[in-house]
């Protein structure tokens, strides 16, 4: 039974050795999307500054990476939930999904945020600095109601409902 168990622990020790030659390639872009939030809607610096610190790193195509990144399998269980994040909402890419989607997607926003949906608890257990505040609540029911409020005023209604079912 020790034969057993030592040869599967020098098994699972190369295993967690050889692992780590297989990465999966960060997200991060290049500079500003021309297709990010920011170059068709105003989002103030107090809303600009959550976002980077709490809703990016998911959320966009600019991750900031963790120490505990470079060690697999952690490396992949993340790039899993950025992945998730940029399928269900990307910023970097928001301005290439349809109108009645835009606007959809500021409601989804501040219905996550004030349910406390988003950030993930499990995100925030580990980035203390992205725990939104009263304060950052409110400010981002303003903005998505704003933002809302503008599509409202250039877009004729019926363009604003969503036709069948995608993702959001």
């Amino acid at each position: 039974m020790k034969k057993f168990i030592r040869r599967f622990l020098v098994f699972m020790l190369a295993a967690l050795v050889v692992i780590q030659f297989f990465r999966p390639s960060k997200n991060i872009a290049q500079g500003l999307s021309v297709n990010d939030i920011t170059t068709k809607y105003t989002v103030p610096d107090s809303i600009a500054s959550v976002l980077k610190v709490a809703c990016n790193d998911c959320h966009s195509n600019n991750s900031r990476y963790p120490w505990y990144w470079n060690f697999q399998p952690v490396a992949w269980f993340l790039s899993g939930h950025i992945n998730e994040g940029k399928w269900h909402l990307n910023f970097s890419e928001f301005t290439t999904y349809p109108i009645a989607r835009q606007y959809k997607m500021f409601d989804n926003i501040n219905k996550e945020i004030k349910e406390g949906g988003m950030p993930l608890e499990s995100y925030t257990l580990i980035h203390r600095d992205a725990v939104l505040s009263d304060n950052d609540k409110a400010a981002f029911a303003a903005w998505t109601a704003a933002a809302r409020k503008q599509i409202e005023d250039h877009y004729p209604a019926d363009s604003l409902i969503m036709k069948g079912r995608t993702h959001d």
